[in-house]
């Protein structure tokens, strides 16, 4: 990896743990590797704030109705962000608990979405007891993780929720136009942005990921977003609906 290419405080990391600025986030240990996303994303809301604007993911919006065909009260989010997302399920009287590894993030959410307890740090560092909520809605953070990170990420919010419980996430999928793009650090899984790995999934890929879990439902939807340089585009997201039962 290229010293010159690295923010500082990802730099700092590196050698807070002894590494070499040349070497890929894929040869480091969990700690490190959640440092560099930490510092990544506090730069990013620091210097954009409300990046994605207050309108929540058309995701988020086809999970409600999911949800609402189902019995449940209490949903976790990860990667809760500022808010955009959470804000659509506390509006509708869902009890929401936020997790985002972004203090400048959560900072902004507090004020976007009174109405959701927002915690900060990693969905990998947190704790909760077991069967706390009756859904997890996740959009576009899984696929930021390395596979060892993913497959924990999945256990642990199985764990945390009920029977029967049931999880929305989506991904960015391998129909993605930033798909093979950048270094490869594992099968699918490129560093499409400096700092940011991205693995981008395949249907099977994806039900392979809750294969201990009942599917009901996969797909790849459009997602409309307007940020930044790229303006107005869209992210061709891979989505899975599914539940955990007594089997």
């Amino acid at each position: 990896m290229d010293k010159g290419l690295l923010s500082a405080g990802q730099r700092d990391i590196l050698f807070k743990y002894g590494l070499s600025n040349h070497m890929g986030w894929d040869g480091i240990n969990m700690d490190c590797y959640l440092e560099g996303m930490r510092d990544f994303w506090e730069r990013r809301f620091m210097r954009e704030e409300r990046v994605w604007g207050s309108r929540p993911s058309k995701t988020a919006d086809y999970a409600m109705q999911l949800f609402e065909g189902v019995n449940i009260k209490d949903i976790l989010i990860p990667g809760a962000g500022y808010g955009r997302n959470t804000k659509l399920f506390s509006d509708c009287g869902y009890h929401v608990t936020g997790i985002e590894i972004s203090q400048k993030a959560v900072s902004i959410a507090t004020q976007f979405d009174p109405g959701t307890r927002f915690i900060t740090g990693s969905v990998l560092d947190v704790a909760f007891e077991k069967q706390s909520f009756d859904a997890v809605y996740c959009f576009n953070v899984l696929h930021l993780f390395r596979q060892k990170e993913r497959q924990q990420f999945v256990s642990k919010c199985c764990n945390w929720l009920k029977t029967p419980g049931y999880m929305f996430f989506t991904a960015f999928s391998m129909d993605e136009p930033s798909f093979g793009k950048g270094r490869e650090m594992e099968k699918n899984t490129f560093e499409s942005k400096i700092g940011r790995p991205t693995h981008y999934f395949s249907d099977e890929d994806l039900r392979e990921h809750f294969k201990n879990l009942d599917i009901l439902e996969t797909g790849v939807m459009e997602d409309p977003e307007s940020h930044g340089e790229l303006g107005e585009h869209i992210h061709k997201v891979a989505y899975i609906f599914a539940k955990k039962s007594s089997r």
